[in-house]
């Protein structure tokens, strides 16, 4: 019997090292030298290597979620549509608009991800019982059993992506980037 992507996740974990931050250095602090080096005058040069480590690792962790969902023959946008319809509960419909609203992809782009994704069989569109001018977009078998396979592999990449690092580290990151988030105004989907 083959090993799954939890398998291989727990095994990758279980080897990993936690990265320790002491004495250690990542590409950031060389760019940041470098400023230092031309520009000793600028202030702020800490908040500057924050965004630039948000901005890489968020580079960086979308790189290495493509591969799982290439594995589903999917693209990242059309998995959170997806993930988005599982998560609405059953019967797993929402229309576009409320799509939008509760996913991590923008209006503009959605026709054509449902248009992709209803040529795969894995969404239909159906006109909304209580209003004929609207759409309701719908989960098919296929894609209901689609997006939970590909969940379990995305959720265990993930954890793979971070096994570097302690989980009580993973936990203050989470916290300090819920408490950026929310100064930010980023407080709920939409």
């Amino acid at each position: 019997m083959s090993e799954g992507p939890r398998q291989r996740a727990d095994a990758v974990a279980a080897e990993a090292e936690p990265v320790h931050a002491v004495g250690a250095v990542d590409a950031v602090d060389a760019l940041r030298a470098q400023w230092e080096r031309e520009r000793p005058d600028l202030t702020g040069l800490d908040a500057m290597a924050l965004v630039g480590r948000i901005n890489r690792a968020s580079s960086l962790l979308s790189k290495g979620m493509k591969p799982v969902f290439a594995e589903h023959g999917l693209e990242h946008a059309e998995f959170d549509v997806l993930a988005t319809l599982r998560r609405a509960g059953t019967p797993h419909e929402l229309t576009p608009s409320e799509l939008v609203l509760a996913s991590m992809v923008t209006s503009g782009a959605i026709t054509n991800r449902l248009d992709r994704l209803e040529r795969k069989g894995l969404i239909e569109r159906h006109p909304d019982p209580c209003d004929r001018r609207a759409i309701r977009v719908r989960l098919t078998s296929p894609g209901l059993g689609l997006v939970d396979r590909a969940m379990v592999a995305h959720v265990a990449n993930e954890e793979r992506m971070l096994a570097g690092m302690a989980h009580e580290d993973q936990a203050v990151l989470s916290a300090a980037l819920r408490q950026l988030l929310i100064a930010l105004g980023d407080t709920r989907l939409g």
